[in-house]
């Protein structure tokens, strides 16, 4: 094992510790969630519904210029959708005749706050908007990674500031030796994902 493996495997564990750290505070806030619904104590709910804003009032304090800015924000959606359709296609058709695992766009896409009784119906549908769009995002890079890692997978000269999960697995950068030798058995290396529903 390498000291970036080293350095990626406890990377990985903090990850999960983080998740399941998010998840018991999130059982602090007294909710649970049964068949992927959120379900919050009746005393929670009614202190959401107490400090519920009310829309208007939400518009009337965001601000002219703020309000000029919803159609550069909300055009945004049909690149998106048109993105997602042709990433989400482009698994479908091509990771199986690479043999790459497909991501799972619900490990990424979450859209769970408009739930909140506490958001007025504004805000729900900005929470709806940053669930996807952000969601979208992630889900995109993991196919772009898993993409690279059969394709290209040799590192940059200069390491990105956020490498994706594949960039790990990637062979050095002037390595002309180890790519020959290594790059079918890397371009194949999805061994971490198969079984674990990814």
């Amino acid at each position: 094992m390498t000291k970036i493996d080293d350095i990626a495997e406890r990377l990985e564990a903090m990850e999960k510790e983080l998740a399941e750290e998010f998840d018991r505070v999130g059982e602090e806030v007294r909710y649970t969630i049964e068949r992927k619904k959120v379900r919050f104590t009746r005393e929670v709910e009614k202190q959401h519904r107490l400090l519920a804003r009310k829309w208007a009032a939400y518009v009337c304090e965001s601000g002219f210029l703020m309000i000029l800015t919803i159609p550069v924000i909300w055009g945004a959606v049909v690149p998106a959708l048109l993105m997602d359709l042709t990433v989400t296609v482009y698994q479908w058709v091509c990771f199986p005749i690479y043999g790459i695992p497909k991501v799972r766009r619900g490990d990424y896409i979450v859209i769970d706050r408009q739930a909140l009784g506490y958001l007025n119906w504004i805000e729900k549908l900005n929470c709806v908007y940053c669930g996807y769009f952000n969601g979208l995002l992630g889900f995109v890079r993991e196919v772009a990674g898993r993409t690279e890692q059969y394709w290209c997978p040799v590192r940059h000269a200069r390491t990105p500031r956020s490498p994706h999960s594949r960039y790990r697995f990637f062979l050095e950068y002037g390595d002309a030796a180890a790519y020959r030798e290594r790059v079918e058995t890397v371009r194949r290396r999805f061994d971490d994902l198969r079984g674990r529903g990814r």
